[in-house]
């Protein structure tokens, strides 16, 4: 049973997880101006996007077990000073190659921010009530989805791509402030007694579970044929196919996040009239239908209103298997979400390869198509053998 807990300290965490949030998105609208800068094309430029994902999910490795043996929220603390310092550095970088490396550094200790704080959420909520905990701390990256890019745009387009990063920053580095004076005196002392099961230990024991490994394989899809396969690919299939401007697409992608802050908001009430069994199949096959119906779609305006329920289907989906993530190891809980979100980040790599072949091929619809009914076979076989008995 989950110790007793001051919940207070959660919406300290869901500020610390939108500023997070706010760094893999910043970019987006500023890779023309960061190319231009150091004189080369964008494709170059994006490698400062690669760098940070790489070692946001390489970096998985190492944070789940610090934050077991040093203690999950002092961990986040530190890992969000670090990474506000590592931010606003990113402003003075003086050449691509050391804005790379900024990134790699970024990346690295953002990668601490999320999965420690769900996994304390783990500790301190009883199961049947984490899922829709967890929905209230995820509003904090869900706001990152739906605010990042447009105000990062807007900063860059008057003061320059460098004065975003500065702001965000300079932004983390207050939310660290104001965590470290809400934590007082704890966030200075080290547990009596560091959680065992940590570090290579931790993640062996994950995989020799059936449920371990077949909670990574879950993992592994959803970030193929989601995370890297459907949704990536939206925006450009809108302006290939339909015509649209960059800002057009973009306002229609941001409905996505609608639906997900909507998510938030009803979490409690869909586990509640559903549970996890029925909420993973409803969203898999709501996902089934609705990308389906995005490949076929004859108007742009039909792909805009998917949007809203597409983006509340899949963190219904999605959030059942990240709750369940926090049990896969309750004695190293930060080590199984951290090996949850690792197998998730090399499935979205892999996915965003994978799909970009299969699109360059046989065009949007065939990716689409191909994510709607991975989807579906994905929700109908974690039904049957991940959840046929409930957690905790």
């Amino acid at each position: 049973m989950p110790r007793p807990a001051d919940l207070s300290i959660l919406p300290w965490l869901s500020a610390a997880a939108f500023a997070a949030g706010c760094g893999m998105r910043l970019l987006d609208p500023l890779l023309p101006m960061v190319a231009g800068d150091f004189g080369t094309t964008v494709g170059a430029a994006s490698t400062v996007i690669a760098a940070f994902a790489l070692a946001y999910g390489a970096g998985q490795v190492v944070v789940g077990p610090v934050g077991d043996r040093q203690g999950k929220l002092r961990v986040v603390w530190l890992a969000l000073l670090l990474y506000g310092l590592c931010t606003a550095a990113c402003a003075l970088a003086w050449s691509l190659g050391a804005m790379v490396a900024l990134r790699v550094l970024t990346g690295a200790v953002a990668g601490a921010i999320i999965p420690v704080s769900i996994a304390w959420i783990g500790d301190n909520v009883p199961y049947q009530d984490r899922q829709a905990m967890l929905g209230r701390f995820l509003t904090g990256m869900v706001l990152a989805q739906l605010l990042a890019g447009p105000v990062s745009g807007v900063v860059g387009e008057h003061f320059g791509w460098r004065a975003s990063f500065l702001v965000l920053g300079v932004m983390a580095l207050v939310v660290a402030l104001a965590l470290a004076l809400r934590l007082g005196g704890a966030l200075w002392r080290k547990p009596e007694r560091a959680e065992g099961g940590g570090g290579v230990a931790g993640y062996y024991a994950i995989l020799r579970r059936r449920t371990g490994r077949r909670l990574l394989a879950a993992a592994f899809i959803d970030g193929f044929c989601l995370f890297g396969g459907a949704f990536p690919f939206i925006g450009a299939y809108l302006i290939e196919r339909f015509h649209l401007s960059a800002a057009e697409a973009g306002f229609v992608v941001a409905g996505f996040g609608i639906g997900a802050f909507a998510y938030t908001r009803l979490a409690r009430w869909l586990i509640g009239r559903f549970g996890e069994r029925g909420l993973i199949l409803i969203g898999g096959v709501a996902l089934f239908g609705l990308l389906g119906a995005m490949a076929v779609a004859p108007v742009w305006w039909l792909v805009a209103g998917l949007q809203v329920p597409a983006g509340l289907a899949f963190f219904a989906f999605h959030g059942v298997l990240q709750t369940r993530a926090t049990e896969a190891l309750p004695e190293a809980r930060a080590t199984a979400v951290s090996a949850f979100a690792m197998a998730l980040f090399f499935g979205q790599s892999l996915g965003s390869l994978g799909f970009g072949l299969v699109i360059g091929l046989a065009g949007y619809g065939a990716g689409l198509g191909l994510a709607a009914l991975v989807v579906l076979a994905l929700a109908i076989w974690t039904q049957r053998v991940l959840f046929a008995r409930p957690a905790g």
